[in-house]
């Protein structure tokens, strides 16, 4: 009734595959890796130096390699870099739980607090000038 099947199933394991795996622990430090570069990033461009040296420090241990470090300038005010850094350090924390790293988690739980505690600092009375 049915035609026997004389290919490869395309619905085989891929246990067997010749293709490289990453471990679970590999692909966690993949994702941690590319959280701490976004934040590096726009720490850099916040101008936050001790907090980007150390942010560097580990994207470097977790990749093996010193991370590039941001170079140009976007158009983004302040108060959305630190809504940015503070959202890309909760996405690090999380990861780090995950992996179990203690140093990353204490430095992305320093960073969200150095950028939280931005947001909230009331901003600078703008100055008119030639006014009394």
């Amino acid at each position: 009734m049915y035609e026997p099947i004389r290919s490869k199933s395309v619905h085989t394991s891929a246990d067997n595959a010749d293709f490289p795996h990453r471990s679970r622990e590999d692909e966690l430090d993949i994702q941690l890796a590319g959280h701490l570069a976004a934040l590096l990033a726009v720490t850099d461009e916040l101008g936050l130096t001790a907090l980007g040296e150390r942010i560097a420090q580990q994207v470097a241990r977790l990749r093996s390699a010193p991370p590039a470090r941001h170079a140009g300038r976007s158009e983004a005010s302040p108060a959305a870099l630190h809504r940015r850094a503070h959202a890309l350090a909760g996405r690090a924390l999380v990861v780090a739980a995950s992996r179990a790293d203690t140093a990353v988690a204490i430095l992305a739980a320093e960073a969200m607090d150095t950028h939280a505690a931005a947001l909230a600092a009331p901003a600078a009375p703008t100055v008119l000038v030639g006014a009394p």
